[in-house]
């Protein structure tokens, strides 16, 4: 709850609405506001009211991740416990300054499916005794996962997909956390991130189906990778395309033009919002998922 939701959200939304209840299942609402500066009530009254304008309804009560700190917080202690986590101390300054002096030299950093560069690692092979010691003098410590020795733990992982990638990737999809370098699991401001409290989240609220764009597909590489260290059951994967502007860029909660409130105001209806996003074509290849979800149960 950090912006308005714009037309993006309602396809996934309404999508994952109708495979819920197509499938007999239940359809859950999280309030994923770990971002707590961000993150505004405002914000969240206005999701609750523009789902209920669309016509949608969900199962119990809201998941407030915000409320659940605790559980992010044992998972990490978990992952402390197997080896596979390590305290980081380099600053985002000193990240880009190490990653340019390289590039400057031509040779390349490591990237991740998003863009971003690989950390160095620095602290990766410190022993117990130097870790503790700079945690103990660090203002900031941010909790990374070594993907590394976690990979040598689990061996290769795949997911189940229905939907597909960006490269119309389905069926069954080889993960490769190791793309992400060693991602952030939790920092000193915030003892979670995205990463881990969604793992989490699913495994507590028993979720069998993630339904979510395909800009998220590569980050269910580290997912798998997480579930699999903490022991958490495989949930099914349906990535859908994307909702774009006119330059074929994703939609953004900065985009008020596409924002379900602003069109709302100037009129729309919840019929005019499914006609944007071309949702009866998108309901008709329903039955075809259906399916695929029963076949795979």
């Amino acid at each position: 709850p950090n912006g308005l939701l714009h037309l993006g959200h309602a396809r996934s939304a309404l999508l994952d609405h109708a495979l819920a209840r197509g499938l007999g299942g239940r359809f859950l609402l999280r309030i994923e506001d770990i971002d707590t500066t961000r993150c505004r009530p405002e914000y969240e009254a206005a999701i609750l009211a523009d789902l209920t304008w669309l016509g949608l309804d969900w199962d119990g009560v809201p998941r407030r991740q915000s409320e659940h700190f605790g559980a992010y917080r044992d998972a990490l202690e978990r992952l402390k416990a197997l080896g596979v986590v390590y305290p980081s101390f380099l600053g985002r300054g000193e990240i880009r300054a190490r990653v340019a002096a390289v590039e400057a030299t031509g040779r390349p950093w490591p990237r991740d499916p998003d863009g971003a560069p690989h950390y160095p690692g620095d602290e990766r092979d410190l022993d117990v005794a130097a870790r503790a010691a700079r945690t103990v003098n660090a203002r900031h410590v941010v909790w990374r996962l070594d993907t590394r020795r976690a990979l040598v733990r689990t061996g290769p992982l795949t997911w189940r997909e229905t939907g597909a990638g960006p490269a119309g990737e389905t069926g069954r999809i080889a993960a490769d956390p190791a793309a992400w370098g060693d991602p952030v699991l939790a920092r000193w401001e915030v003892p979670t991130s995205y990463h881990l409290s969604v793992v989490v989240d699913d495994a507590l609220q028993g979720v069998t189906h993630v339904v979510r764009g395909c800009d998220l597909f590569h980050a269910t590489s580290v997912h798998r990778l997480l579930q699999a260290l903490l022991g958490f059951a495989e949930p099914i994967w349906h990535h859908h395309a994307l909702v774009t502007d006119e330059a074929g860029r994703k939609l953004s909660k900065s985009d008020a033009d596409t924002a379900l409130a602003q069109l709302r105001a100037a009129g729309a209806s919840p019929e005019d919002i499914r006609r944007m996003i071309d949702w009866p074509a998108t309901e008709r290849s329903l039955p075809t998922i259906y399916r695929a979800l029963r076949d795979i149960a």
